[in-house]
């Protein structure tokens, strides 16, 4: 009989796996240790008995360079500490250039473990974010029989500023952040198995920007064979920009920072602040904040995601993609003058402003009307925005996978925020529900009964994907891959149910014309 880490193997079988793992053995504390290819990491036992590893370093990196593996610990490491976030606008702190870090939670540290594995990559269109935002946290989800694991990568100018046409010392700076990922998929499918995980079950996820990123990895060569599932929340990537607007966007930054395109050699040695000032440049394809994002480079990305039609190499991975029903009401403040000076004279022009489609905003806005009559200009525009720029990218990519023929499941969030519920269901209000985050700060969900409840069912549905990539849970009502004879969707609320082609009118109003994925 083999001891694992203070716990017996009899011990753990004689548990159902992913039962939460005692703090203590023979009254003594236990404190998690794992010996893996990368070294030994020191963890901390958490009061469920989960196990947290924090702060691991998965590579290093230069400006503007493809990042590089970490080499093997030859002493023990303390992962008890966050890594920072990477640099980006906003108070997130701490930040610094040396952010490839990830963190790992997991309810028994043992190779015969072999549990699911779920990799989040966080949200923040590519510019900001962090893999340790309370949301986050993987603690709640790990206590569901799953190896959780955050990451941190290289955002906005330091992970995705292509200078490769203008410099060939810097062949990958435009998906310098992607590749980051590329290498925490690696590091996890070397060392995963150690922390109880299994190599073969890893499940890449992410909202918003994290989702798609999780679209954009899929594509690439260098990332194949390292994800067996895919969940893409409230973001999609069908496009990645054009090397030509990226170009465009290099150069109106440059221009922005008084650096000269025949030298560039500044940028390597110009302060963290002054790059991330340059951020205020106005995009111009875009106008606006400047983007910056993956780039099709031809090295790293040799094609777009989900255009013309779905990667090939993401073929091969089932995939559920999800929407929240009131994406866009995360963006305005209900109580802010943008609210409450909405009229029929002015709802046109700010729908139009928004759409990634070039369509008539004053048609779409009588056909609402039509429909909705009683419907306020703000209810419209939050419907209209929603439909036209959020859950239009998801139905790109269901409907790629679709054609192919290949297994895709849709769902939409329609449980809305408790704690203040103008919001609806709002972008992003899946995370807290599916990491048990919903007591979190600025989680928005409330924490009453139904929150709970609510959390449940989608860590249920997520961690049954995790496991065998289909969604599907004994005892409940099967949930149909989306196929175009029925469209059919899982609406998540109180009452779960499966609805076919919901929202029908909506996505045939829409569809008159074609979709262009903002930053591409």
């Amino acid at each position: 009989m083999t001891k694992v880490r203070g716990v017996t193997r009899r011990a753990f079988v004689a548990g159902s796996i992913g039962a939460t793992v005692a703090s203590t053995v023979y009254g003594k504390p236990v404190t998690p240790t794992v010996d893996c290819r990368a070294g030994r990491f020191i963890g901390m036992r958490l009061n469920s008995g989960v196990g947290q590893f924090l702060g691991i370093r998965y590579g290093w990196a230069s400006r503007f360079m493809a990042p590089i593996r970490e080499v093997i610990h030859n002493e023990p490491v303390r992962a008890t500490a966050f890594g920072p976030a990477a640099p980006q606008l906003g108070k997130r702190q701490p930040q610094s250039e040396d952010c490839l870090f990830l963190n790992v939670w997991t309810p028994i540290a043992n190779e015969d473990a072999r549990l699911p594995v779920v990799v989040y990559f966080h949200g923040g269109a590519y510019a900001f974010g962090s893999g340790t935002d309370p949301v986050s946290d993987g603690a709640k989800l790990a206590e569901r029989s799953v190896v959780v694991v955050t990451v941190n990568h290289r955002l906005n100018v330091f992970g995705y500023l292509y200078l490769a046409r203008l410099n060939g010392h810097f062949p990958d700076s435009g998906n310098a952040g992607q590749l980051d990922l590329a290498l925490a998929l690696n590091w996890v499918n070397e060392n995963i198995a150690s922390f109880g995980g299994d190599p073969q079950r890893i499940m890449a996820f992410g909202d918003s920007g994290g989702g798609g990123k999780v679209s954009t990895l899929l594509a690439m060569p260098t990332t194949a064979g390292l994800i067996h599932r895919a969940v893409t929340m409230s973001g999609q990537q069908v496009t990645v920009s054009g090397p030509l607007n990226a170009t465009q966007r290099t150069r109106a930054y440059l221009s922005h920072l008084g650096v000269s395109e025949q030298n560039l050699w500044p940028l390597l040695s110009m302060p963290v602040d002054h790059l991330l000032e340059g951020l205020n440049a106005i995009d111009p394809v875009l106008g606006g904040a400047i983007y910056f994002g993956p780039v099709l480079d031809q090295k790293t990305l040799l094609r777009h995601p989900f255009w013309p039609d779905a990667h090939p190499g993401s073929l091969l991975v089932p995939m559920m993609t999800g929407n929240a029903h009131d994406e866009m009401r995360a963006f305005v403040d209900p109580d802010a003058a943008f609210v409450r000076d909405m009229s029929w004279h002015n709802v046109a022009g700010r729908i139009g402003a928004e759409l990634p489609v070039d369509i008539l905003p004053e048609w779409i806005v009588a056909e609402y009307r039509r429909r909705l009559p009683d419907a306020s200009p703000a209810d419209i525009y939050f419907m209209a925005t929603t439909a036209g720029r959020s859950w239009r990218g998801q139905l790109e990519v269901a409907e790629a996978r679709a054609r192919a023929g290949k297994p895709v499941w849709l769902y939409q969030v329609d449980f809305t925020s408790r704690a203040d519920p103008r919001r609806g269901a709002f972008h992003s209000i899946d995370v807290p529900l599916v990491f048990g985050t919903f007591d979190a700060p600025g989680a928005g969900t409330g924490n009453d009964f139904t929150v709970r409840q609510m959390s449940n069912t989608l860590q249920d549905y997520f961690v049954a994907f995790a496991k065998s990539g289909i969604p599907y849970i004994t005892g409940k009502s099967a949930w149909p891959q989306y196929e175009f004879e029925r469209r059919s969707t899982m609406i998540f609320d109180v009452a779960t149910r499966v609805e076919d082609d919901p929202r029908a009118w909506q996505r045939q109003l829409f569809a008159n014309a074609p979709y262009s994925q903002p930053g591409s």
